[in-house]
């Protein structure tokens, strides 16, 4: 989870070691692991503890692992931590809340949305799924946690209703600004002729990228120089990159996004459900025309018509519309930018952010 490791590095920052406990496979053997489980010491200020899980893809995207909560309770027998933090409601990893809990241990939960209630997958069936397992299961965690820290705002009726809403508040994930930002040689202004339209992130139903790419293929016909380009990881044959191949770049998966947003004049975040979006973030702070759905945290992030444009997720008219004005238009597509950058300068930046879960771990 990127939320995890960015407010890991976050934590660390502020002056506290952190142990991590995740599923996943190890980066490699180790002789102290045993079983299916691994521990890795990062740093003084840093250990993973790691247990392989067996993950459902697209459009489920979810991962199980058999003695997880059993686990938590021996690395926190052994670790002692003075809090424990839950990320993400509804993973499989959260289940361990109620385990905690019998045991006479406290946790604050932190989660970007609400599965089944606010956030839903695609699919009717994984729908269903969702919606059953927030109301049981997820209704229960929520209550048996000391705190509960969503990263954008949540409905105020739902939390009364879930009986949770004196002890919620919101901190967002953040981001540190530092690296991102236009490159110093980049033109101000382009003109509509050097254009790149970038996607960043899974190549998954639930994120719209095939409604990203058949409005870009579209809009690319009466501008032919117009980049687009894909960034993330993909399965061999994937049929979205079989179909659009001739007409966008795929570029895999890439370890300098910083650089890659730094060459992108607009941002495309079209997904059709969304927790708080490290990728819009990181967009934003590179000074990129952002365009979003309107779902999430999305809305949070972007103050529409200023620091980015939302549109109805799904409305490939309406995407291809705001992409249109921004090609047409490169001094908004400058001013959005740099309205964007601003945005998480004020309130999205770890020196924001930090403080808020500074207080947060003090009063818990």
């Amino acid at each position: 989870m990127v939320s995890s490791v960015k407010l890991a590095d976050l934590w660390q920052r502020l002056g506290y070691r952190v142990v991590m406990v995740c599923m996943g496979s190890p980066p490699s053997s180790d002789p102290s692991s045993s079983g299916r489980t691994n521990r890795e010491v990062v740093s003084d200020t840093l250990v993973i503890y790691r247990k392989k899980d067996i993950f459902f893809k697209d459009p489920w995207n979810y991962g199980i692992a058999l003695g997880f909560s059993g686990f938590v309770m021996r690395v926190a027998k052994e670790e002692k931590p003075d809090l424990i933090v839950i990320n993400k409601l509804l993973f499989w990893t959260s289940l361990v809340g109620i385990r905690l809990r019998l045991a006479g241990r406290r946790f604050i939960l932190l989660t970007d949305a609400l599965v089944g209630m606010t956030w839903w997958p695609r699919g009717w069936l994984p729908k269903v799924g969702a919606f059953l397992y927030a109301w049981t299961l997820g209704w229960l965690i929520l209550c048996l946690a000391e705190r509960v820290v969503t990263f954008h705002p949540q409905p105020a009726n739902l939390l009364r209703r879930l009986m949770i809403s004196r002890k919620t508040q919101v901190i967002p994930t953040g981001i540190d600004p530092a690296p991102y930002g236009r490159r110093n040689d980049q033109a101000s202004i382009h003109n509509d002729q050097n254009v790149t339209l970038t996607y960043v992130g899974r190549l998954e139903s639930i994120k719209g990228v095939e409604d990203f790419l058949a409005t870009a293929a579209s809009v690319k016909l009466d501008a032919p120089s117009l980049r687009i380009q894909v960034v993330g990881w993909y399965a061999d044959g994937h049929p979205l990159v079989t179909r659009y191949a001739d007409r966008a770049d795929f570029t895999g998966l890439r370890d300098d996004i910083p650089t890659i947003l730094s060459q992108t004049d607009i941002f495309v975040l079209p997904s059709y459900s969304e927790g708080l979006s490290n990728a819009l973030m990181e967009a934003m702070a590179s000074g990129c025309a952002c365009i979003a759905s309107e779902v999430g945290g999305n809305c949070f992030l972007i103050q529409n018509g200023v620091s980015g444009l939302l549109f109805p997720a799904g409305d490939r008219e309406a995407l291809a519309a705001h992409i249109r004005r921004l090609l047409s238009d490169p001094a908004k597509r400058k001013a959005m930018g740099e309205a964007a950058r601003r945005r998480i300068d004020e309130t999205f930046s770890w020196s924001v952010v930090g403080e808020q879960y500074r207080e947060l771990f003090q009063t818990a």
